[in-house]
């Protein structure tokens, strides 16, 4: 009796230390769950709306200099490692970690859908996007998709995915520097005035 006791108190006091040892264990109950739909929604943006095309890394990439595309390349291998360590994750469903990843999670895929759908009903090959999330931040997909993999990190107790989501939102946070050059170049004066009445992220003062 005693001893069951104590390999559950171990048990446990495992559940809530949150380890640097990368898990491995294909399941259904994987974080592929959320990591999936957030990456297949980007592939698939050209098909829900064609003027996304005009707007897409590879047109974006013509105003990097060698430093951002460094950064570019960087980020969309942190993307794919975080899409295939997704598949062997397993989410610690039933633990406080658990409790507190899965709700966050679930917020950043909330506001990235709400992206999603202002990208798919706005014609960006003749105006700005400026509506839904847009209209709080100049970048709200970097925003939510950061949240999202933060949450999922804390959701499966994973350090390695947390890692991973944080140099993934400071990537991000740096690319959205050239990626507002190429709309200025691509929209001009309209822009400008959009730039001037929303912040680059929330609750931070506008910045050019």
């Amino acid at each position: 009796m005693e001893l069951a006791e104590e390999m559950e108190r171990e048990k446990t006091a495992a559940e809530i230390i949150m380890t640097l040892i990368p898990a491995f264990e294909i399941g259904v109950w994987n974080a592929w769950i959320l990591v999936l739909y957030a990456l297949l929604i980007v592939f698939l943006l050209p098909v829900i709306n064609k003027s996304t095309k005009e707007t897409g890394d590879i047109a974006i990439a013509s105003v990097y200099n060698k430093r951002e595309m460094v950064i570019l390349y960087s980020y969309h291998i942190i993307v794919f490692v975080l899409l295939i360590y997704s598949v062997f994750l397993p989410l610690k469903l039933g633990t406080v970690w658990f409790y507190a990843g899965f709700p966050i999670a679930l917020l950043g895929l909330a506001i990235y859908t709400m992206v999603i759908v202002s990208f798919a009903t706005t014609p960006l090959d003749r105006e700005v996007l400026a509506k839904g999330p847009y209209r709080y931040s100049r970048h709200p997909m970097y925003l939510s998709s950061s949240l999202a993999f933060i949450g999922v990190g804390v959701a499966c107790a994973s350090w390695l995915f947390l890692l991973l989501s944080v140099a993934y939102t400071v990537l991000s946070l740096i690319s959205a520097v050239p990626e507002e050059r190429f709309m200025l170049k691509k929209y001009g004066d309209a822009y400008r005035k959009y730039m001037d009445k929303t912040p680059r992220w929330v609750g931070i003062p506008k910045s050019h």
